[in-house]
């Protein structure tokens, strides 16, 4: 569970967003697009989940891409190559169901570009059309752009300051391209909740299938302790072991975004203490 290799792939003012390679090579010939893992940096921290974006098999390693946001990200952040973790344990989750769709549209915001990375280059190998949008707050935070585009057969990029592409939000092209003629059979989204809950709504009266990864409160990652719950159709659901994947016209986005939200003051705190 040695770090490989680590690479700062975007800075901007106080925001970092780490890339690890991992060397795991139980995880690595198992892993499927759409699974995670869960780590803990030292004895005495979290478990936290973070999907797997990649995994090679020649070198028996994996992926991971995250943006420092709270304690136990920062503390991820600051190992240095030829640290271990002090567990590992993966890969969790369901898989994303790839097959041959027709036409796909991929929405990534924030880091969730990492995290929709593997299900593009599976939906890629199976002859899928991939519309690709991607959104951020400003250029420098932009990740994966190049290896986004070659898997796809329109691309589009949102930022919020107008630094790079289109001024605006990843909502606002879906907009425009719903409106076309061409008929979409998938649309995968993962970004941040407010993101998704808005292109669930958009999508929802065009009747097409809309999947989100939801990033859940979790712990244990096994359906243990029940903190990733979540309400999808009105049943009681785990992310960690019914997801991460799930479809996004039947989640109750108002009770998640209330669980999500219920220890951020908690966090903000513990890094202003590291500060």
């Amino acid at each position: 569970m040695k770090i490989i290799n680590k690479d700062i792939i975007s800075h901007y003012n106080n925001i970092r967003i780490v890339c690890l390679e991992i060397s795991a090579p139980d995880i690595s010939k198992m892993a499927k697009p759409g699974q995670f893992v869960v780590l803990m940096v030292c004895k005495e921290g979290e478990r936290i989940p973070l999907t797997i974006v990649d995994n090679n098999l020649e070198k028996e390693i994996i992926t991971l891409i995250f943006q420092e946001v709270g304690l136990t990200t920062k503390l991820l952040g600051g190992l240095k190559e030829g640290d271990s973790l002090y567990a590992l344990v993966g890969p969790l989750g369901n898989p994303t169901e790839i097959k041959k769709y027709g036409n796909v549209i991929l929405i990534g915001g924030g880091v969730g570009i990492a995290e929709i990375y593997p299900v593009a280059k599976a939906l890629k190998e199976e002859g899928n059309d991939i519309t690709t949008i991607l959104g951020v707050r400003t250029k420098q935070l932009l990740i994966l752009e190049k290896e986004m585009e070659k898997f796809s057969h329109k691309f589009y990029i949102t930022t919020d300051d107008g630094s790079y592409g289109k001024k605006g939000f990843v909502t606002d092209i879906l907009k425009e391209i719903l409106t076309d003629n061409l008929t979409y059979n998938l649309i995968y989204a993962v970004g941040p909740i407010p993101m998704m809950r808005e292109v669930s709504e958009l999508s929802k009266p065009y009747n097409i299938k809309t999947i989100v990864s939801l990033n859940a409160l979790m712990v244990d990652g096994t359906g243990m302790c029940g903190c990733c719950r979540v309400t999808v159709e009105g049943k009681t659901k785990f992310s960690c072991v019914d997801g991460p994947e799930f479809d996004a016209h039947l989640v109750d986005w108002d009770n998640l975004i209330k669980r999500n939200s219920m220890y951020l003051e908690k966090e903000r705190h513990i890094c202003n203490l590291l500060k």
